[in-house]
Parts: C-alpha cells; structure tokens; sequence
C-alpha cells in the first residue's frame, strides 16, 4: 500500500465530512453503481471502506450508515435509478386476478421458461447465507433456472426439510448440485456445514448431493484482497479462522461471475441460447392463442 493510501486509512474516521467531500463519496458510489448494478448497500459499503478512494468511508457501523444514507439520498434525488440498489430483505405478498383467460394466457406468455436444463446430466440449486447476497445474485439464478434460497443464518428445520421434501417428490434423480455462498467468520463457515447435514437427514437415500462452498472461502480473501476484520475474542468457534470476511465484501460482479461459471459449467453447450429461442417461439404462439380467446368472448 502506497504512503497516501496509509495516510488516508489513518484518516478514514471524521466527525463530519464537508460538503466537497460528501459530494466526492457520493460521485464514487454513483461510479461504481453504474458499472456494476444492481449491488446492495453493503456491497457499496465495502467498496467505499477502500482506502485507496479519494474519499473512503471506516470499517465500523456507522460508516455503512453513513453509505446507506447516501444511497438514500442518491436514489430520492434521481442521481442513480432505484433499482440500481438490490433489496430482498422486505418484500410484498400479492393476489394476481384477470379480466379473462385471454387476458391471464397474455400475461402468462411472458413467465413462460423452456427446461434449459432438460439434456444437462445434472440438477442444480443455489443456497446464500444472507437475503443481501440473494438480492445481488437473483436474477443470474432467475436467467439460469436455478432455484435460490436465502437461509437467513442458520436455516430453520422446516426450511431445510421442505426443500428437501420438494427434491423427494420428485422423479428426477439426476445428482443435485448445491451451491452456497456465505461469510467466513466462526459461524458462517458452520452455517453450511449444519445446511448440509440437514439437507442429506432428509433427502431420500437414492439422491446424490454434492455440496459445494462457492464463496468466501479463504483463497478467494487473498486472491481478491477483501477487505476483513479481526475475530471476536470471546468467539470460540472455529479457530482455525483467524479473521472474519463478509460475503459482502466480495465485489458484485465477480460474486455473479463465479456463481454463473459454476452453474454454467453443468449446462450442455449453447444451452441457454438454445432456450431463449424457444421461448421467443413459444410465447408468440401464447400471445396469438390469446388473442383468439380473447375475441371468442
């Protein structure tokens, strides 16, 4: 780290920032946003914890305070669009009605997805510790028909158990690959562990699991220099793990490319070119069988 980065991280923590200096972090987490959207507020958090930026912000509480209030007012201002920021923790619950089953086929079309995984030798799903982390990779697990499910911590016994129910019921028994992504600190690294044990006391003997940590494991915090904090000394957990990363602090588009490079690598070739073809196909003939219901009634 260069003499003016060490000054800086030295100089990270202000009481206040001025005006010139508030409108210089603002411009940086426009910056990133921009390149790399959607992301969440922690996401942008990390990046701006950098203390090689002009203006970065401290590792502590209220510096990601400090980078949620600026969102905030980015977003009210029109500065960045809302769904640049990536938030699954609070979601609505809604009722879909029709006018007519001309009306429910068009709006049907749109969902209507070809099985790209259909000729693939494998099944795949993808598991996250935290509804942040969902936020930001959901719509690579939407594009690639995989299913996403954010454990919040420790996952409940009934989670756990109806996913696994859901694979029970089926009769597809192709391997399923699980693919987790979640901190490396004392717990997160027992959260998958504990998932994973879970998973296989309630599937079906007949089903191959395979289980894999796709991130943050302990070679991805040197290759990609995430930033980390010490361990809690009282934490008598796993004591192998020395310092404490936050999946978070992995940037977004490499967190995406990772995970799309392994699911990708079970697809067959072209596949996913080779659906959206299908699809374009498919739902053109939706639209008009709607359109002759539609005038039928």
């Amino acid at each position: 780290m260069s003499k003016q980065a060490v000054y800086r991280a030295s100089t990270i923590k202000r009481k206040r920032r001025t005006n010139s200096q508030m409108e210089q972090l603002d411009n940086q987490i426009i910056q990133v946003l921009e390149e790399d959207h959607p992301q969440s507020v922690r996401h942008i958090f990390y990046l701006m914890t950098d203390p090689r930026l002009a203006e970065p912000v401290e590792k502590s509480d209220a510096g990601y305070r400090h980078v949620q209030d600026r969102c905030t007012k980015l977003r009210r201002s029109g500065r960045i669009p809302y769904d640049f920021i990536a938030d699954m923790s609070r979601q609505g619950y809604f009722v879909p009605t029709f006018s007519d089953a001309g009306d429910f086929i068009k709006r049907m079309a749109g969902h209507y997805r070809a099985d790209l995984w259909e000729q693939s030798d494998y099944r795949a799903e993808v598991w996250c510790e935290s509804r942040s982390i969902a936020s930001v990779i959901q719509s690579d697990c939407n594009e690639l028909a995989v299913s996403l499910f954010p454990c919040g911590g420790f996952a409940s016994l009934s989670f756990a158990h109806q996913a696994a129910e859901q694979h029970n019921c089926q009769d597809d028994r192709r391997p399923l690959v699980i693919f987790y992504i979640g901190d490396y600190d004392p717990a997160g690294v027992l959260i998958d562990v504990s998932l994973e044990k879970e998973l296989r006391l309630h599937l079906k003997p007949d089903i191959d699991m395979h289980f894999a940590r796709i991130a943050i494991n302990e070679k991805q915090i040197f290759d990609y220099d995430l930033p980390t904090k010490p361990r809690k000394k009282s934490d008598v957990r796993s004591q192998q793990v020395a310092v404490t990363v936050e999946a978070e602090a992995m940037p977004a588009n490499i967190l995406r490319s990772i995970l799309r490079n392994e699911i990708e690598g079970l697809l067959p070739a072209e596949a996913l070119a080779i659906a959206k073809v299908a699809e374009k196909s498919e739902r053109n003939g939706l639209m008009v069988l709607a359109g002759k219901i539609g005038g039928a009634l």
